[in-house]
């Protein structure tokens, strides 16, 4: 019951990793607030959900400020297309869902948390946001925009009592990577082969990780990048 009393935000909390994120917090004490377009898929005591989309500014200012710990994990994929095969529609759609998002719901917290000199942020980054090859031009483009945000966050507000770190998961089995599964599964086959560990990631080793650095354990932590792939770049 390590975050009994604590009230934590999760975007994308509907599927996936936010799901597994929000549901391991409840686990261990927390009151989750989920944010998602798409409708609750937690039943707890301790839950509530908000239905809205995190890239519209008036949505995002409906949010309670009251946030303890704030995990941004909102996102969305490209289809590994490279950057002549993205639309400008597509490219915007990505860095809009991945990075503006957490623009917008960050700054909506941090008044309150620097009010209160206290507060923890965990951004969902990705190896994409470190190397090539794990997403399109927009993903890879939007996940080091993630990494960089994160380390100008950390380095303006650590002084002040705020914690940011990110994630940053190789290759996870969650809806977001089903298409990775179609079929005969070659790519699916391919990437676990490619992984030094030869498999997918479950989304509750991320959210393992996020308890951890939301947790006292990581308090001189700051602007720092966790990478969970398995081994994938250590090639």
């Amino acid at each position: 019951m390590m975050f009994k009393c604590k009230t934590v935000l999760v975007t994308g909390a509907s599927s996936g990793i936010g799901k597994a994120q929000a549901e391991l917090f409840l686990e261990h004490g927390a009151c989750v607030v989920g944010v998602d377009k798409q409708d609750a898929k937690i039943c707890h005591v301790n839950y509530t959900h908000i239905q809205a989309d995190v890239t519209c500014v008036e949505q995002v200012n409906q949010l309670p400020t009251s946030i303890d710990i704030l995990v941004n994990s909102a996102g969305i994929l490209d289809d590994y297309l490279p950057s002549d095969s993205t639309s400008l529609e597509l490219w915007k759609k990505i860095i809009d869902t991945n990075v503006t998002s957490m623009f917008l719901v960050t700054n909506h917290l941090l008044p309150s948390m620097l009010e209160r000199q206290s507060g923890i942020i965990v951004n969902m980054a990705s190896i994409a946001g470190l190397l090539a090859g794990g997403g399109g031009a927009a993903y890879t483009a939007s996940k080091h925009a993630v990494v960089g945000y994160t380390k100008q966050l950390a380095y303006d507000y650590a002084a002040k009592g705020i914690r940011i770190n990110a994630l940053a998961p190789g290759a996870i089995k969650t809806a977001m990577t089903a298409k990775d599964f179609a079929g005969d599964g070659a790519l699916a086959k391919w990437v676990a082969e490619q992984t030094p560990l030869k498999r997918w990631g479950e989304p509750i080793e991320i959210a393992q990780a996020t308890l951890f650095l939301a947790g006292e354990q990581a308090s001189f932590m700051h602007g720092q990048v966790l990478v969970l792939d398995g081994g994938w770049s250590l090639s």
